[in-house]
């Protein structure tokens, strides 16, 4: 069996309709299980019997699917920032409210994956070293 086919699923009135543009193949019905069925069907004509993936277009599933995206981009930032402080798995999913086994996850990502480790970001200058004289020069020495 092949992978899902994308079909393309919009509300016109009271039912829905939906497109598999690379097959040609075109469908409707009152429910998206309906809809399913229907295309599902034309496939069939065409011999393909790869399972049908409904993807619904509105504007509003398209804002919820861009704010989902920024929520997880936003909660692997946290992850990876918490855990470079060496909080532990479980305070780090109490602390962001995410479920354990996702915090898990995201860690184990970052472990394999050396290109979603969290930028460095500069020393705020109460974190920066007292020591450094190149910056903070010894009383009485003043840079010119």
């Amino acid at each position: 069996m092949s992978e899902a086919i994308d079909c393309l699923a919009q509300r016109r009135g009271r039912a829905w309709v939906g497109r598999v543009a690379e097959h040609g193949v075109y469908g409707h019905g009152r429910t998206l299980k309906a809809l399913r069925v229907d295309i599902a069907a034309g496939l069939a004509h065409l011999e393909v019997t790869a399972p049908v993936t409904l993807v619904v277009e509105t504007p509003e599933l398209a804002h919820l699917r861009s704010v989902a995206n920024d929520y997880s981009t936003a909660l692997r930032a946290a992850v990876t920032a918490l855990a470079l402080r060496s909080m532990p798995p479980a305070d780090i999913a109490l602390a962001t409210g995410a479920p354990i086994t996702r915090v898990k996850a995201l860690l184990a990502e970052r472990a394999t994956s050396p290109t979603n480790h969290a930028p460095a970001t500069p020393l705020d200058e109460a974190e920066q070293d007292p020591l450094d004289t190149a910056k903070h020069p010894p009383e009485g020495e003043r840079k010119c």
